[in-house]
């Protein structure tokens, strides 16, 4: 192959000193190839990558000899130590190669690290187009392509693959070291100068520099007489800060790079400006290298990302003594006794039968009327946990403007258009009021916060693009969020961002807990970080993971973490059982809190049908053609009767949407992320549907009670605690709750019939002979005002079309 159809494709640095080059195929000459450094860099000369260094990445390295190498790192934290891997391809049918020996790969050891191996002719693998693999384990898990595999590549079902390229095979890799470390603060670049060919790419950094971190606190720290403003920025050349007294009078100073400590502390811009500079604001300009890794500007106004409280989602920031830690003796429930409720702030607010002006229920204001209010919907509904949409600061344009708040700018400052005074910086105390109201309800606040994109404007990209955000080595942003940027959450000061916004959220306002959005982004890795350093400032903080994106999905890979996750599987799952479908073998695994595969402990799954996102429940299951439940069908609310009386049952953490239980409808429309008007809570539907209201809070109330502890499990029962039986060809269904009397006497019956003809569930003679209880139907909870004497059932239990049943045995 000629040095003509060569070129460069990238180069990086791992080191401040040595770096790799890679080019778009193998080179077979014997000379290095014709590479130029731009501004006098001194190189030394070229070096092969080795082919296990080149294997570990791609999963698979070819030798002159003819011979190919496919292997895993053998680490001690893969999916399951004991379990049996295969590789899998376009070459043996991918799936069908599980189980079969000769796909098997075996211990072994390469350049004595521990690996699993495969071996075998480098020939049998050729083919036009080039062939794709993975590797599987023995239970059918596809081990996900990582990030930086080279040779990874995503397939028009948007599934991540391996593919051999015959014309890559490790020998177009050459390792590089540099005389002296490499300036930050410039831009390099690598030119492929063959004749008159000068093709150019820019010298990446990588590696060392995600890790560059600091120690010290960051952002406008107001000390005795004189206030210190730190931001850290590895590649900047010159920061400025901009002042704004009271008065409205801008003060200019220059930010001086710290000269000592380690890598990550020079690294940081530091100024101290004497005053008392609190209620000011303040806003940084940046100037650094400009290349395809970068977007300093030194006329934009950038937010700090420590900022306490903003103006706005442009800026300024507000310069804020950070005070004590919110205390109110509130005690967050165990996490398998929650029952969440997902609620927007302007929602819970914008109808709710209070004095509140049109202004105030726009924010904080108006929401902590209707919480101290007698009458608070989710106090009468019984929820102990509230997720509220975002809060942070958020990119909205006007306090007029409705968002749901998923494009955050700031992490640390509450919304200011939920703000009276975002000037004054008034969010803080009156989110701080929001959390003490709801804590008085006996409701746990959990935010619903966003770590793997930024909102418009992008502050952190104007700091440092490369250091915050992914991108291809073209510089180009990636995308796997859907929102224009993935936030480079392993980065060393992402990191540490997040942590320190968290638990600043805890010690501030009280909250009680995180749902992370789109957290597959951030990793697994980093997730079991952020859950050890939160844990050290509140030890029973409620962490919960969106555990996908549009890149993949790692609830399998936080099975042995302390991290909840949504349950994308349940959702889909229920509605199609309370229509019919579904299977036998689906309602029991979902139902006994879709164990082992999804989650590792009973409140690791947290089961929904409904969210913010796409169509209200009602929508989704009407009967009505155009998908429109606002008047619903009899069997459309029958059907939801079922839906809650399996999602209270169920085993792990129930988790409802703000109106699910009063049938709220957004008319059929799937996405009203800028919608306030469908969004809006319309409480006078609790009086259209009374009955259906009050099914919802009676459930939670006798989930949460001392009765219905059989649902409520700490760690995972018995492998006899559950008995079902199921009708045959139908999904009807009867579940005995303590089956084995492992924890006490007391027992449960739960039957759910959803098809629409009556059924007899072939229950055992000697369960339905014992006197049993009657608490509820599928219509209502039998209180104790009329109470139902204890008897024994008819075998065979009957049901009628779409009915439920629920019975308690206490001897």
């Amino acid at each position: 192959m000629s040095s003509r159809a060569n070129h460069i494709v990238q180069a990086w640095l791992s080191s401040p000193t040595r770096g790799v080059l890679e080019l778009a195929r193998d080179w077979k000459a014997r000379h290095p190839p014709p590479l130029r450094f731009s501004g006098g860099l001194e190189v030394k000369p070229l070096g092969r990558v080795p082919d296990h260094t080149y294997g570990s990445e791609s999963g698979y390295f070819e030798t002159p000899q003819g011979d190919i190498f496919f292997f895993l790192p053998r680490r001690s934290d893969q999916i399951e130590p004991s379990s049996n891997f295969y590789l899998a391809g376009d070459f043996n049918g991918w799936g069908a190669a599980v189980g079969q020996d000769a796909w098997r790969l075996t211990a072994a050891s390469l350049d004595e690290e521990p690996v699993w191996l495969w071996r075998g002719a480098a020939a049998d693998f050729k083919g036009s187009p080039p062939q794709r693999f993975k590797f599987v384990t023995g239970e059918g898990q596809w081990l996900p392509v990582p990030d930086q595999a080279p040779n990874g590549v995503m397939d028009e079902s948007g599934i991540r693959n391996r593919i051999l390229d015959p014309e890559r095979t490790g020998r177009h890799l050459f390792t590089f070291e540099l005389a002296e470390p490499i300036d930050l603060t410039q831009s390099w670049r690598v030119h492929w100068t063959h004749r008159e060919e000068d093709h150019s790419v820019p010298l990446r950094l990588a590696g060392f520099f995600h890790q560059l971190q600091t120690d010290l606190r960051m952002g406008a720290l107001v000390e005795a007489g004189q206030t210190r403003f730190r931001l850290f920025a590895p590649r900047a050349r010159q920061v400025e800060l901009v002042l704004t007294d009271r008065e409205g009078i801008e003060h200019w100073h220059r930010l001086a790079r710290r000269e000592q400590g380690p890598a990550g502390d020079r690294s940081v811009w530091e100024a101290v400006v004497t005053g008392d500079w609190e209620g000011s604001f303040y806003s940084y300009r940046l100037d650094g290298p400009n290349d395809e890794f970068s977007l300093f500007d030194p006329a934009q106004p950038v937010l700090d990302p420590y900022a306490l409280a903003a103006v706005g989602r442009t800026g300024p920031g507000v310069i804020v003594r950070e005070g004590a830690a919110l205390q109110d003796g509130f005690r967050t429930p165990a996490w398998q006794d929650l029952v969440i409720c997902e609620a927007h702030v302007r929602d819970l607010a914008a109808l709710a039968p209070t004095a509140a002006t049109t202004e105030e229920r726009r924010g904080f204001r108006g929401l902590l009327q209707w919480i101290e209010s007698p009458d608070f919907y989710l106090g009468r509904l019984g929820v102990n946990c509230v997720e509220l949409q975002p809060v942070q600061e958020f990119d909205s344009e006007s306090v007029e403007e409705y968002h749901w708040g998923y494009m955050t700018n700031n992490y640390f400052a509450p919304e200011s258009t939920y703000a009276a005074d975002p000037g004054r910086a008034s969010g803080i105390h009156e989110f701080q009021e929001v959390v003490r109201a709801f804590h008085r309800k006996g409701i746990a606040v959990v935010l619903d916060v966003v770590y793997n994109h930024v909102g418009v404007p992008a502050h952190l990209m104007f700091i440092d693009k490369l250091y915050y955000f992914n991108t291809n080595p073209a510089g180009d942003l990636m995308n796997w969020s859907g929102c224009g940027n993935d936030l480079r959450a392993d980065a060393a000061m992402a990191k540490r961002l997040i942590i320190d916004s968290c638990a600043h959220l805890m010690r501030t306002f009280g909250v009680d807990g995180f749902r992370f959005d789109l957290a597959e982004l951030l990793g697994a890795e980093v997730l079991r970080e952020i859950e050890v350093a939160l844990k050290r400032v509140k030890q029973d903080v409620i962490l919960i993971a969106e555990p996908w994106s549009f890149r993949g999905h790692i609830a399998g890979e936080l099975g042995d973490s302390g991290w909840a996750s949504w349950n994308d599987g349940y959702r889909r799952f229920l509605k199609d059982f309370v229509k019919g479908g579904s299977s036998q073998e689906s309602f029991e695994y979902y139902f006994k809190g879709s164990p082992w595969h999804f989650a590792h402990w009973p409140a690791q799954t947290v089961n929904y049908v409904e969210s913010h996102d796409d169509r209200t429940w009602i929508d989704e299951i009407t009967e009505n053609a155009d998908g429109n439940g606002h008047l619903p069908t009899a069997n459309d609310r029958r059907r939801t009767h079922l839906m809650a009386a399996v999602l209270f049952a169920s085993i792990g953490i129930p988790m409802i949407s703000a109106g699910q239980d009063f049938l709220r409808s957004k008319h059929g429309v799937t996405n009203t992320y800028r919608r306030g008007d469908l969004n809006a809570l319309d409480y006078r539907r609790m009086e259209r549907f009374p009955s259906t209201h009050a099914y919802f809070a009676d459930w939670i109330a006798f989930r949460r009670s001392a009765r219905g502890a059989l649902m409520r499990h700490y760690t995972r029962a018995s492998e006899t605690f559950f008995r079902f039986w199921f009708v045959p060809e139908t999904n009807a269904v009867a579940v005995l709750f303590n089956a084995d009397r492992s924890q006490g006497s007391a027992q449960l019956l739960f039957a759910i019939n959803p098809t629409q003809h009556d059924v007899e569930v072939p229950v055992d003679a000697a369960v339905l002979a014992q006197e049993w209880t009657r608490i509820a139907d599928h219509e209502q909870f039998i209180h104790t005002s009329h109470p139902v004497p204890p008897a024994a059932l008819t075998a065979p239990l009957w049901l009628p079309a779409l009915g439920c049943g629920l019975w308690e045995q206490s001897s």
